[in-house]
């Protein structure tokens, strides 16, 4: 592998990340749904809906490249999930990174950059969901110091997945 960059996405990025959404969902999570529930899933995650959220100043999205391939990103967003938030609050909306460049450090590079972030806009808390059975995930997630705020029934179609609600109290991060 060759040098990782980072930068902030821009409006020109729909596609490129509209395309790293739906393969790095396909290749985590794609063997667990019906082709319906997948395709319903996945065309609410279009290229004009990625458009809209880089322009508006509430998401912020950072992209991972190699040699100009998009190959992980984090996006930040208002809070979503289903949970009572104590203060300000930002949600980790989504972090991936393709299969093959895992354990290259990006994703700890783009928690690092959404835990300042989110401290940027004000949060005390960031949260996000996980899927219960994304063991690498949760893993992640606990080396941070987020801990479990309760269940949450997470949609792909008519599917419903368990997932669990996470919290991280940013005034303990450094």
């Amino acid at each position: 592998m060759t040098d990782i960059t980072y930068r902030a996405a821009g409006a020109a990025d729909a596609g490129a990340l509209a395309r790293l959404f739906r393969d790095s969902f396909v290749e985590t999570f794609g063997h667990l749904y019906s082709r319906e529930n997948l395709a319903a899933f996945l065309a609410g995650k279009s290229e004009a809906d990625w458009a809209e959220e880089l322009v508006d100043s509430a998401f912020a999205i950072r992209i991972a490249e190699e040699l100009g391939e998009a190959v992980g990103y984090a996006k930040l967003g208002p809070p979503s999930l289903p949970f009572e938030p104590r203060g300000p609050t930002a949600e980790l909306r989504q972090l991936y990174v393709l299969k093959p460049w895992h354990g290259a450090g990006i994703a700890h590079e783009l928690m690092r950059w959404t835990i300042a972030e989110a401290k940027a806009r004000g949060a005390r808390d960031l949260v996000l969901s996980v899927y219960v059975d994304n063991h690498r995930a949760r893993r992640f997630y606990d080396r941070y110091g987020f801990e479990f705020v309760g269940p949450y029934s997470f949609m792909v179609g008519d599917h419903a997945d368990e997932d669990h609600v996470m919290r991280l109290k940013l005034e303990t991060c450094e």
